[in-house]
This record gives structure tokens, sequence and C-alpha cells, in this order.
């Protein structure tokens, strides 16, 4: 049976023999055994639900086994044979060029290269799912290959609902991920409703088919190391950032350490993803003593090095082993998925990395009480260096939210703040995000490693023309950009799928993206996915994250993300997607998302202007509303260029009133 073929057929009425478990795979962890009996006989009844009574008796011994040993009902049987990677548009089969295009896209996450637990259909952070078992991928797959562009496909958590009647301008697909009722969003009412099989937890990327692998992370690292040294008036040659996480996404630190120009120390557990990372050139070495690491940086500080080492341990080792050996950290962070701390994102320190996953499956008790043990060594550690001169910043990946419900010393004097700033408070959010800059993302659906640097080119002679006239107050953010896409091909960033990212505003991405729908109406290039991380201007409503230099008493709604998608969906996405969860957690942030398909065409060019516009200004409105001033500069520069836009500004109140 040929690769269309297979995709066309679904779930597949003759069953496909059992698959042996693959050792070789990085694998998610098993999940807590969260279920009652009867529970556990109602997610069997809903796994069954997917396949024909005649199967049942065969399936139901190997689901209980499965739910039983991991936690979860993956259908292991049902993985395709065939090897998974974003193959060239024109190899999908289907009615609609929008719908390979997707299948392009989800394909690309499941990559055994992009995705961090292929086999559990997990992207990065641990539970960042595209699907919640192999029924749903088949099924989904065959969706789109039937689907003609006067249909839309509703995905409700992994779960094709099935295809609708609707309109070529319609977006093609409507994703859901965890769109619980709020009072049932705690981290063991996702433990249940995934073990159940009726909700998963998408990530940002992963379960909206928008990772494009760690260079989807490198380009914001980048700019935000780059900053974190302008900020504390060092240059980055010679100088030491100290992270932790290499799985899934966090590849990126110790490259985007490399082009940023400083020494990166990045702690890992994992020997297989540290492994990867190692293989596909996202660090340069690996150390497994810290008495081997102290003397590796001591001689990479000597002779100025670039260079990033990952360290195969515990980070609370390096931070404790630093202090005491007055090794000086100049930037410090951590990137190890605390949103998901109780199930594999965060490992305690004094455990070895097996020790801790029997742990986490069958005491779990024990295991959270280890993580928040190690989160206040960990928090104690990072404390005395700050004392002597370390600039710490939270990463958004819910350490210090963490490490404070853990009883650690991280809270400042008023008990309601941290005492160490979120990256986007003092970096990402008054530098990029109050502009209108953020991550703009294309994947160039040929396939073909040309077409991507052609975009490339094109990309930076926008730029570059757009750069002669930019205010000042911009005028960084256009040379750091500029900077980066000229030397991406180079910094060899391509995982998966020939797919790029830079940071732009409103102005930028719809000048680029009308450039590249130009060079395909005349053959030069072939069709291109526009999208972006959620990780944004007005995607992403993030309390500790993207929004939280909001002041206004307004971070904890989420009306942005969703007003975003909303008009997305209207303005001429091909797909949209809103999130419960994502980098900071389940129950803590709403992500939104979109993907645009161009294909030449004067209706692409129409929409993408529509659209891009309003995914990015919808953000700014939100952010000057909040009286940030960087944004009330952006709101009225965009209402000067687009006399339809009319935004409610902000009277600033006098402080001396009070």
């Amino acid at each position: 049976m040929t690769f269309k073929e297979q995709i066309q057929q679904g779930i597949p009425s003759i069953l496909p023999p059992k698959k042996e478990y693959d050792l070789a795979i990085n694998h998610a962890p098993k999940r807590k055994d969260i279920l009652s009996a009867e529970e556990k006989k109602l997610a069997l009844k809903n796994a069954l639900r997917y396949f024909e009574s005649q199967h049942h008796a065969e399936l139901i011994k190997e689901f209980t086994e499965e739910l039983e040993k991991y936690g979860r009902i993956y259908m292991y049987r049902l993985r395709p044979d065939y090897r998974m990677y974003a193959r060239p548009i024109d190899e999908y089969p289907g009615k609609s060029v929008q719908a390979k295009a997707i299948m392009h896209m989800i394909q690309n996450n499941l990559d055994y290269a992009v995705a961090q637990h292929p086999h559990e259909l997990i992207t990065y952070g641990g539970n960042g799912a595209v699907f919640q078992n192999w029924a749903q991928y088949l099924l989904t797959m065959q969706y789109l290959s039937e689907m003609t562009n006067e249909q839309t496909l509703t995905m409700y958590s992994g779960h094709p609902m099935g295809l609708f009647p609707s309109h070529s301008e319609a977006p093609r697909v409507v994703v859901t991920n965890g769109m619980v009722i709020p009072n049932y969003s705690k981290p063991d009412d996702w433990e249940k409703m995934n073990a159940l099989g009726v909700s998963q937890y998408g990530q940002m990327t992963a379960g909206s088919y928008m990772y494009i692998g760690p260079q989807g992370i490198v380009h914001g690292t980048t700019i935000t190391v780059l900053n974190g040294f302008r900020k504390i008036k060092q240059n980055p040659e010679g100088n030491l950032f100290v992270t932790s996480g290499l799985g899934g996404m966090s590849g990126a630190q110790p490259k985007a350490g490399n082009i940023a120009g400083c020494i990166t120390v990045c702690a890992e557990v994992n020997p297989k993803i540290t492994k990867i990372r190692h293989e596909q050139g996202w660090i340069n070495e690996i150390v497994t003593s810290t008495e081997e690491l102290v003397k590796r940086v001591t001689s990479a500080k000597a002779n100025k090095e670039v260079v990033s080492i990952a360290y195969l341990g515990n980070v609370v080792d390096v931070w404790e082993c630093f202090d005491k050996e007055n090794i000086k950290i100049d930037l410090g962070s951590d990137q190890t998925s605390l949103h998901n701390p109780w199930a594999g994102g965060y490992y305690p320190v004094g455990i070895s990395f097996e020790e801790a996953n029997e742990m986490m499956a069958n005491n779990p008790d024990l295991f959270k009480e280890k993580v928040q043990e190690s989160l206040r060594r960990q928090a104690r550690a990072i404390n005395k260096h700050t004392e002597k001169g370390t600039y710490f910043f939270d990463y958004g990946n819910a350490f210090l939210l963490e490490a404070s419900r853990a009883g650690a010393d991280v809270m400042a004097e008023n008990n309601i703040d941290f005492k160490y700033p979120s990256y986007v408070q003092d970096i990402m959010g008054p530098m990029c995000f109050d502009y209108g800059f953020g991550p703009f993302r294309w994947v160039c659906t040929s396939g073909k490693p040309e077409d991507l640097q052609k975009t490339d080119t094109i990309a930076s002679e926008v730029l570059e023309e757009l750069a002669k006239t930019a205010p000042n107050e911009i005028q960084q953010q256009m040379q750091d950009n500029i900077k980066w896409i000229k030397g991406a091909q180079e910094n060899k960033l391509v995982v998966g799928s020939q797919a790029r990212i830079l940071y732009a505003d409103a102005e930028g991405r719809i000048k680029i993206a009308e450039a590249f729908n130009q060079a395909i109406a005349k053959g030069e290039i072939g069709t291109v996915v526009l999208g972006r991380d959620h990780h944004d201007v007005s995607g992403t409503d993030s309390p500790y994250r993207e929004t939280s230099n909001i002041y206004d008493g307004s971070r904890f709604t989420a009306d942005m993300a969703i007003q975003n998608v909303i008009g997305d969906s209207f303005r001429g996405a091909t797909w949209v997607s809103i999130h419960n969860g994502g980098g900071v957690g389940w129950g803590e942030v709403i992500n939104g998302g979109f993907g645009m398909v161009l294909d030449g065409s004067k209706e692409a060019s129409k929409r993408l202007a529509s659209m891009l516009f309003w995914d990015v200004n919808n953000g700014i409105s939100r952010r000057s509303w909040a009286r940030n001033d960087e944004a009330i500069f952006a709101i009225k520069r965009a209402m000067e260029v687009q006399p339809l836009l009319k935004v409610t500004l902000p009277n600033i109140v006098d402080e001396n009133l009070f």
C-alpha cells in the first residue's frame, strides 16, 4: 500500500499486528494512576469507540495493558510504519492545497528529529500533544485527504469531530485543546481527563501544528540573551549564561548562547535527549561531572570562548557547585518544564533519572515532596549568586511560580510579586511585544532548502528597506532581526521542515508575506505556510509570562487571546487554535494560534493583509489600554497608517492627585 493509500485509509478495517515497545525511542514517563476502576472502564469504552465492534475483544486487553503500564491509552498498534516527516506538499493525497499543507505541518510535529516523545504523539514540554492517540492521527489525516475548500474540520482536543460544510474563506481546521470548565483546570483534572481520552494539553504550538523544532525558540532566546547582557551593560564574550532543560524546545538555549556569543552551561538529566541535542548540533560539548565542568568553564572564561556545554546532571548541583567554587554567573535562568512539575517536567536533585521516573509513577506524593525540596535548594543557590551580581530572570516556564508554591525564598518584600522579573517584564514585553514585534514564522512546503534560502533573501531585503524609514524606537529590533536572518543559513537552524522564524511587527509581517505570495505567483518558490509562536504580542494571555508586563489589573483575564482567535478565523486564517495551558501550565494561561497558506493567489494576498494586521494590533491595543508607553506609541503609529483603525486610548492620571 502506498503512502497516499495509507493516509486515505484512515483507521484500517483489518487491524495491523501489535507493535513492540521501542526502547531506543525517548518515551513519555508513566503517568499517574489516577482513575478509579469505574473510570478505567470508561476510558476503555472511550478508546474502543474508534473501532468496529468485531475488534473490541482483541483490543480491550491491549488497551487495558497500556492504561495500567503507561497511564494512558496511546494505541501503539496503530502507529504508522511509514517514516514520519514533513513530506513535500505534492506527496500528500487530497482535494485542497490548504489541507495538504496542514498534513505537512502535522507530520513535522511528529517527526522523530522534532518530537520529544514521538510514539506518544508529544511534541515538546513533556505533555504538549498533537493527538491523544494514534486513532485520532489516522482519522484526522484521512479527513484532511478528503476535505474540499467548502468544508471545515473541527478538532476537539485531538479528536477529529468531523468535516462540516462551510465556505472557501472559512478556516479549513478549527482546533481547541483543553477547553475545560475553569473550576476543573487543576493539574489532576488534566491527568484524569487525559487518561479518560476526553481532553489534552496542546502546549503552544504542539496541538496547533505549528512547531518548527528548537529553531522556534532559538530566536527569542537569542534576543533575550543579547538584551540580558545589554541590560547589565556587559558584552556576551567570555561571560557565562547558566540554565537548564534540553528537552523539547529547550535545545534552543545553548544554540542561542552560541549565536549571542557567550559561554552557556545547560543542565539536563535525560541522557537520551542530551545525546540527541549534541548529535543535532545544538550543543558543542557534554560534561558529566561538576569537577570537569568547573575546569571547562574556567578555561572558557580565560580564553573568552564561545561555547555551549551540556552538563548531564541536575542543575541544582551546578548552581551550588559554582557558588562554592566562586564561578561568576552573569546571566541565570531555568527552562525545565515546570508547568508540568509532577509528571517529568522537573527532576529532583540527588535522585537518578531512572529512580525519579519510578517514584513519579509509583509514589507521586514522595516525588512531589522531593521536587519541592529541590526547588527550595535551587532558589537558595540562585539567591547566593544574585547577591554576587548575577542577573537572574524567570524564563516563563513557571519556575518562580512553582518555587513559591514550594515555599522557596523567591518572593519580593510585598509578598505579592516575585523578587526576580519575568524575562517578558524586563526584556521581551517593553522591547518587543509592546511595539508589536513577535515570532513570525514560515514553512516552505516544497521541502526544498533552496526555497527557504530564497525566502530568507526576500525577508532580509524587506527588513532592510523598512529599516531605512523606521523610527528610532524600533531600530534596535530591526537591526537584530536583519543580523539574525542574514546568519540563519550558517547557523543551521533547520530541524524537520524547511522553516524560518524572525521577529517582525505588523508592517514587517505583511510586507514579507506579500513578497512571498508574489514570488509564489511567479513560480519562484512553492506554497508557503505562515504562522507564529503563540508566544507573541496578542495570541496569549499568560499572567506570569506574555502578559506579565500588564499592570492595570487585567493580567488574569483572557479576552485578548479569545478575541485574537475569533478575529483571525474570519479574517482569512487557514486554521486557528485555542488552548488551555501552554509554557506555564494547564489552568495558568490561554493560548491562541493560527496557520495561513500562501498559494500566490489574489485571495491569499487579501487574506494576509487583513489577518496579520489584526493579529498584531489586537495585542498592541490591549497593551496600550494598560498604559504601556511603547504600545501607545505603536498603536498611534498603526492608526496613522490605517484610517479604518480607531482604538480607545487611555487618559493618564496625574500621580500627584493621589
